[in-house]
């Protein structure tokens, strides 16, 4: 029977949680510019983009360009959290499922970002996509960096 894994990590983000769900709900458009060495482009393939049921194929650089193709399954604009689900590329030739979520709280001075993925290996032998969260938490790093500059 198919297990379902969890994995999950956070940041400490110094612009407010606002401003940075703001750039992954509304403006993912900039991500390219800000991390070009990550992300390549995001192109919107169905709905505007930034509400459940629009769908994005993303190009990105994990040592190599590599797509993926996400439709959004929940935005929470109260708890500033945004749900993936992956439904095409490279990450599900080795995953039967992949949802990612981005949240960003604050509590007085203390800002964090959390990146949560819950995902079903297609095989034992995959290993588990800690590079994948790893790789979302310093996304989430530059795009606050950027932030602090604008």
């Amino acid at each position: 029977m198919a297990q379902l894994h969890k994995l999950q990590l956070q940041t400490q983000i110094s612009s407010s949680p606002d401003k940075i769900f703001d750039v992954y709900k509304n403006k993912t458009y900039l991500m390219p510019s800000i991390s070009p060495d990550k992300l390549q482009s995001i192109q919107v393939l169905q709905g505007d983009g930034k509400s459940v049921g629009s769908i994005r194929l993303w190009t990105y650089v994990m040592g190599v360009a590599v797509v993926a193709k996400d439709k959004i399954v929940a935005v929470d604009e109260e708890n500033k959290s945004i749900t993936f689900e992956l439904i095409g590329g490279e990450v599900t030739k080795y995953f039967n499922s992949f949802r990612a979520t981005f949240r960003a709280t604050g509590k007085g001075e203390r800002n964090i970002v959390t990146w949560s993925v819950e995902y079903e290996k297609a095989s034992e032998d995959v290993p588990h996509p800690h590079s994948h969260l790893e790789f979302l938490v310093n996304l989430s790093r530059e795009v606050d960096a950027f932030l602090l500059k604008a």
